[in-house]
């Protein structure tokens, strides 16, 4: 469960809130002025969200690429996606 906290307050415990993140897997929304402005996860947690995104980004190519007439073979897609 992701909890909020100020900018302000963040600041005050920045140490306090870097070591629940890395060490306790929490994660935090920053927010200043009750809007949300940032958050802060794990490494793990981040590198998750960077396969997925890479992982959508291929299918969203394989997508584009079956939307086209013509086609290529997968050495040739590896290639231009440089996979």
């Amino acid at each position: 469960m992701l909890k909020k906290i100020s900018t302000a307050d963040a600041r005050k415990k920045f140490a306090h809130i870097i070591n629940r993140v890395a060490f306790g897997k929490e994660s935090f929304i920053l927010t200043r002025r009750g809007e949300a402005l940032a958050a802060l996860v794990s490494v793990e947690d981040f590198k998750l969200l960077q396969e997925i995104e890479d992982r959508m980004d291929v299918e969203d190519a394989w997508q584009a690429r079956e939307s086209r007439e013509e086609t290529v073979s997968w050495e040739e897609l590896k290639k231009e996606l440089d996979l």
